[in-house]
């Protein structure tokens, strides 16, 4: 289909769709689903907060939403279907650090990272948090520091992927303390954490949201939390300031991004959806259980912030010193 072909069609439709129903948009036609993919593997921590909030975000936008979660390649796959995407307002994507982080880590990208997405808003940040599988007997930070220092880099450590925000914490955490480690990537958290857990691999940085029930059940322990201050959701585990390493603090957000040239008029109803979403009762709710901090910034300051923060991880990566792949 040439471009020329699309946007014929795309103009014919919107001009149906304003004769059918004159005080509506693309967002209001009720038989057409709204797709959410997440470049990341159902249980993830993105994918908490978006089913978290799916109901509401459905109610705002006056439409069905559907969370398709696609993966692969770390994200990668899930970033592609978001770019390729038509700008009609019909698919949004949830993303988080990692969409920054890619162009550091990867010799050879698909799409234009933020020039192929339309930032919709920055909603907040998840916090991260260090797990270990109990048989590595580690109780604090002190403890695991000792461990990995033992095994002189021969212990492993598993991300969602190679360059995504939870490798690139872990690999943080390992640069803070002077220690070495393996580095195991996994095709998502999901994968990540059931190996995790069953011990194949010894430790991980994870979104709190993510582990919060298997922390409860005793599968997994929590060395520390990569934020500030102890957080009301697992005030029991200390901060790495705390147990000395106060320069170990990761913020994960989260933003919500739709395919390029989106018009404005779209972007304007997508904001207002998601401000209306993240600030309905039931998902703040969820969202303090969860450990999240919500704070929905303007739709103008998106593109600023993915401009900045892709300078800022590079440095980082740099520093951290992680190959591009």
């Amino acid at each position: 289909m040439t471009r020329h072909t699309l946007n014929r069609r795309t103009l014919l439709g919107g001009i149906a769709g304003t004769l059918a129903l004159p005080l509506s948009g693309a967002f209001a036609q009720a038989d057409r689903p709204v797709r959410f993919v997440l470049p990341n593997a159902t249980g993830s921590g993105v994918d908490a907060i978006t089913r978290s909030a799916q109901n509401a975000l459905a109610k705002a936008l006056g439409r069905p939403v559907i969370v398709d979660n696609q993966p692969g390649a770390g994200g990668i796959v899930g970033l592609q279907a978001i770019a390729r995407a038509p700008a009609d307002g019909q698919t949004l994507g949830v993303v988080s650090n990692n969409v920054v982080i890619f162009p550091s880590v990867l010799k050879t990208m698909p799409f234009d990272m933020p020039g192929d997405f339309t930032p919709i808003a920055v909603c907040g940040y998840t916090p991260v948090v260090l797990v270990a599988n109990p048989k590595v007997g580690a109780a604090n930070a002190k403890d695991f520091i000792a461990a990995l220092k033992a095994k002189n880099g021969d212990m492993t450590f598993a991300s969602g992927g190679n360059g995504t925000i939870l490798h690139l914490a872990s690999e943080m955490f390992l640069d803070e303390t002077h220690t070495k480690a393996r580095h195991i990537p996994y095709k998502g958290v999901g994968p990540m954490l059931t190996d995790l857990i069953g011990g194949q691999v010894e430790f991980a940085t994870a979104a709190l949201p993510s582990v919060q029930a298997h922390l409860k059940s005793g599968a997994l322990k929590a060395i520390g939390i990569a934020t500030a201050q102890r957080v009301p959701a697992a005030p029991d585990i200390p901060t790495f300031a705390e147990q000395g390493i106060p320069g170990y603090v990761v913020e994960a957000w989260f933003a919500v991004i739709a395919p390029k040239n989106l018009p404005p008029a779209e972007v304007k109803r997508a904001h207002a959806a998601v401000v209306a979403a993240f600030n309905d009762p039931e998902v703040k709710e969820a969202m303090a259980r969860q450990g999240n901090v919500i704070h929905i910034g303007a739709q103008e300051a998106a593109m600023p912030f993915f401009r900045s923060e892709l300078a800022k991880y590079a440095a980082l990566v740099k520093k951290a010193g992680v190959e591009a792949q």
